[in-house]
């Protein structure tokens, strides 16, 4: 994956557009992450017993990973990701304007 938990990352498009937030949660199969703080939704939950009140819960719907840019921890720049093998044959992520390994 390109982009995983805890990498803060800038918002392209919708009601959220050009804000920053951390990925909360990724949804690999679905191609689809949770930003926090960002495209809240509110969802009304009926009371369960009697004498209870509803509640409207608020939440941060997931987003497509298509729009979502990485913001590189080293320049701060919204970068695309590349992928590099070091010596001791591990994959890591590379930021494309910085040539930094991002993790």
């Amino acid at each position: 994956m390109k982009i995983k938990t805890g990498d803060t990352v800038k918002i392209k498009t919708g009601k959220d557009r050009g804000k920053t937030g951390t990925v909360l949660q990724v949804f690999v199969s679905r191609n689809l992450a949770s930003v926090e703080g960002r495209n809240l939704l509110i969802k009304h939950l009926r009371p369960r017993r009697e004498g209870e009140k509803g509640q409207r819960v608020e939440f941060p719907a997931p987003l497509h990973l298509s729009n979502l840019a990485l913001q590189c921890p080293h320049c701060g720049k919204e970068t695309r990701i590349g992928f590099k093998f070091l010596e001791n044959k591990k994959k890591v992520r590379l930021c494309k304007k910085c040539n930094q390994v991002i993790d």
